[in-house]
């Protein structure tokens, strides 16, 4: 019988995520409130597949990869009857100007949603290459959206090196031990916003030992969302038998939760619903923990929650930590011909 559950704080939709889905959501609802058409948005606004689902089923809003798709995506709709915006929302990972650029010869008008934390990586990195400087920037897959984006702001002096422990094999990257630069005396150091704390600064020090003038920026590059939802795993993880956190596998920083309680107490699980919960799991249980990635909508928190109260009279939760008070501005759509310019 479970007696306890810890629930962390925080947990669930950080600040970015919130402004992403607003935008998506507010936009999409004026656009076919208006016969302007649906609304595209390029790569899945963040990284949940309830999320993406949601706003596919209750918004007509469309996922495209490549802006290339942007055509068919028109004729698939007046084939049905429907009408397509020329809008097209990017999504909370950033993207590179190459994007940007491909949209404004499009004639689309665009929504930014890049998280304001990712945006001020891409600052650094141009800031950095304009002064000579050659950027290793640690992350966790090439194919990262994040990583696509910030590489793409400076292609040519940019290295993407792997962080320590990474658990995804990837020949595009660099290793920190090995990896060569053009000048030791200019180089700096930037981060995927969604990273392991704990690698990250492994990482940094490997790479630190290394390029001894190596620079690091002031203000470090790993979001407070991150840093907050991996403390309150830490806390939690102690005390508890099993530990649940509530993530799309393609999430990076729900992924760094799953390893990170693996790491501390040796039994963690990645659950996109309380429908992916096995019994097996919960024999001689008596304390679970519970988080989720900074994508996941809190409900699904809760169908876990009622899941175990309706199988554990006099159950006790417990909630562990602080809830974030942090917003960023509403995202603004800028016209297709402002965004030519």
């Amino acid at each position: 019988m479970i007696e306890k559950l810890y629930l962390a704080k925080p947990r669930g939709y950080c600040a970015g995520v919130v402004m992403a889905i607003d935008a998506v959501e507010n936009f999409a609802k004026d656009m076919k409130k208006s016969g302007e058409g649906d609304l595209t948005v390029y790569h899945a606004i963040v990284h949940n597949t309830t999320v993406v689902e949601r706003l596919e089923n209750q918004h007509g809003v469309s996922f495209i990869e490549d802006l290339s798709e942007f055509e068919s995506l028109r004729q698939e709709a007046e084939q049905e009857n429907r009408k397509l915006s020329d809008t097209v929302v990017f999504s909370a990972h950033g993207i590179s100007p190459k994007v940007r650029e491909e949209a404004a010869k499009l004639g689309l008008s665009t929504i930014d949603a890049t998280c304001p934390l990712v945006t001020k990586v891409h600052t650094e990195a141009k800031k950095y290459a304009r002064e000579g400087y050659h950027i290793l920037l640690i992350g966790d897959s090439a194919r990262h959206q994040e990583v696509i984006g910030t590489k793409g702001e400076e292609p040519d002096v940019t290295t993407v090196v792997s962080v320590v422990g990474n658990s995804k094999y990837d020949p595009n990257l660099a290793d920190p031990n090995t990896v060569t630069v053009p000048n030791p005396d200019k180089v700096v150091v930037l981060t995927q916003t969604t990273l392991s704390v704990d690698d990250v600064k492994k990482t940094i020090d490997i790479l630190k030992a290394r390029f001894p003038k190596m620079v690091i920026p002031p203000s470090d590059d790993l979001c407070y969302a991150t840093k907050n939802r991996q403390d309150a795993v830490k806390n939690i993880a102690p005390h508890v038998d099993l530990f649940l956190v509530v993530s799309s596998s393609y999430s990076s920083n729900g992924m760094r939760l799953v390893e990170l309680a693996q790491d501390l107490m040796g039994n963690s699980k990645r659950i996109e619903s309380v429908k992916d919960i096995e019994e097996g799991w919960l024999g001689n249980v008596r304390s679970v923990g519970v988080t989720s990635a900074a994508s996941t909508p809190d409900d699904l928190v809760q169908e876990i929650v009622a899941f175990f109260k309706a199988q554990n009279a006099g159950l006790q939760i417990v909630e562990e930590g602080e809830w974030e008070d942090i917003k960023f501005r509403p995202a603004k759509r800028v016209p297709a011909q402002v965004a030519i310019l």
